[in-house]
């Protein structure tokens, strides 16, 4: 595979000024295009063999384009904050907003590659982790993003050379460590790995190139000669891209409702949410009994889970007035709000509807043992932006694979995550609709948009049916809360949460695996 980057290509002196001031003039007007007219982010990432010249290539677009509008990372060992959480929340941070160019070295791949030289992964879990990558970068690109990646690559030999320069450069020789010869002797192991990393990763959305890394003047044209051509492309092919989809959006929507209007008024389909019994209740005597004991029962789970650095994750879905913050406010009443957070989740901002959707939700995933609660979440993009349009068909249905691989990295890392969906009829809706608007204290609570959503009942209940359908999986159900008696929701999810933290603590005592 790499026998085409070890031809000795070079580029002289004088070549190199005339195409590098062609190629610097290109890309500054390629960058103000980016900002001004280019929604999307371009994320370039280097990888490769130690010397074949990854940092200079980085410094060099940071020298030809305005950096100002870049944003470079160069990772190292994680953090014990980036140890606290998933693997994918230290990437998924730093992606630079629509219209900027990210640079990232040491990045995804870095881990893997290692942990597979040293055998302290298998095949099969170097493969698992590389197809995660592939996820990663798949949702990426399908919300637009260009991705480049590129394997700088040198011979041993010329390794060699590299290193033993490095090593009697007085101004230099700090970078040196005795890791770089042991990495040097294990060459060809390293060239095995890289090997199955970019025969797994290469694909058409995010593909690789191989770049000779022996000259520096080639290898730095090279690399920016790429990014030139690839980024006028997208500029070139996104808006066209972009209007093809929103021509098919609105396609697929008027056979929608063309069909919705053949199957006529009163046939709406069944869904699971009808099946739920709104009899279930409590009395007040019993709901102040079992509350007591449930919250006591959850301050010493939510304590030794603390204790443990064993973090939950609570989502809370349902319509409007399902009482959703009355459960979430029985939950933390008893609790100390150092160790939780609750994240009340309505339109994006414009920093956030400049990322993936997603981005906003890595970022409040908390360190280990923390709990955080989200009043509506992720699964707004398969339910709300599903409704009202605010995401095509294409979007909200593939949101459906990206959200299932977003909480199984979660569970993966070890955090306990609970899914709550609230349901009353809609009788009681418009009963507890009603009384918000006769009490003044409750009057807040109650807005335009609440009634506009119930007139869309039928369409929410159909989104939630089939959310529910595709994302109800083995490690991560959906928990049905029968609403419609509020004492019964609030022990039901109180029972719910306790019992998954003392399942997972007595797991963990016992010595089971995450």
């Amino acid at each position: 595979m790499f026998q085409t980057a070890e031809l000795g290509i070079k580029v002289s002196k004088k070549e190199f000024k005339l195409r590098e001031l062609a190629l610097r003039e290109s890309l500054l007007e390629l960058q103000q295009r980016l900002r001004q007219e280019g929604q999307f982010p371009v994320i370039v990432d280097f990888a490769g063999v130690r010397g074949a010249g990854k940092g200079t290539s980085t410094n060099f677009l940071n020298k030809w384009m305005d950096n100002r509008w870049i944003v470079t990372h160069a990772y190292s060992e994680p953090t014990d904050e980036e140890r606290a959480r998933p693997t994918f929340w230290r990437f998924w941070r730093r992606l630079p907003p629509r219209g900027q160019l990210g640079i990232f070295l040491s990045g995804r791949y870095s881990r893997p590659l290692l942990d597979y030289v040293y055998e302290n992964i298998g095949q099969d879990e170097f493969r698992h982790q590389l197809d995660r990558i592939n996820n990663f970068e798949k949702a990426l690109a399908d919300d637009g993003a260009l991705v480049l990646k590129f394997w700088m690559h040198i011979s041993q030999e010329v390794q060699h050379k590299r290193l033993k320069a490095l090593e009697k450069d007085p101004l230099r020789s700090w970078r040196m460590s005795s890791i770089d010869w042991k990495h040097y002797e294990m060459y060809d192991r390293f060239i095995d790995a890289a090997e199955q990393i970019i025969a797994h990763t290469n694909t058409g959305h995010a593909p690789w190139e191989i770049v000779e890394g022996e000259d520096l003047h080639y290898r730095s044209l090279r690399v920016g000669e790429e990014l030139q051509m690839m980024l006028e492309r997208h500029l070139t092919k996104e808006p066209i891209r972009q209007k093809y989809l929103a021509d098919m959006r609105e396609q697929v929507h008027q056979k929608v409702i063309e069909a919705q209007a053949g199957e006529g008024a009163g046939n709406r389909a069944m869904t699971i949410l009808d099946g739920l019994d709104f009899s279930l209740a409590l009395d007040k005597k019993d709901y102040r009994e079992q509350l007591a004991a449930c919250q006591a029962r959850l301050v010493r789970l939510h304590q030794s889970a603390a204790a443990r650095n064993s973090s939950t994750v609570l989502v809370f879905e349902g319509p409007d007035a399902a009482g959703k913050g009355g459960v979430i406010r029985r939950i933390t009443e008893p609790l100390d709000a150092r160790y939780f957070k609750v994240f009340p989740f309505a339109a994006p901002t414009d920093a956030e509807l400049a990322h993936h959707y997603l981005w906003r939700f890595w970022n409040c995933i908390g360190r280990a043992g923390r709990m955080g609660i989200f009043d509506r979440s992720w699964y707004g993009r398969v339910l709300v932006e599903r409704v009202e349009r605010f995401a095509g068909d294409d979007e909200w249905r593939r949101a459906f694979a990206e959200i299932n691989d977003f909480e199984d990295q979660l569970i993966e890392h070890g955090i306990v995550l609970l899914k709550f969906w609230l349901q009353i009829s809609k009788e009681e809706q418009l009963r507890r609709f009603k009384e918000r608007e006769e009490t003044p204290y409750k009057r807040w609570k109650l807005s335009d948009e609440d009634w506009r959503n119930r007139e869309r009942w039928d369409d929410y209940a159909t989104a939630a049916h089939e959310m529910i359908q595709q994302t109800s999986v083995m490690k991560s159900p959906w928990v049905l809360v029968e609403s419609e008696n509020k004492a019964y929701a609030r022990i039901k999810v109180l029972r719910t949460v306790c019992d998954a933290l003392e399942h997972r603590l007595e797991n963990r005592s016992q010595g089971g695996g995450d």
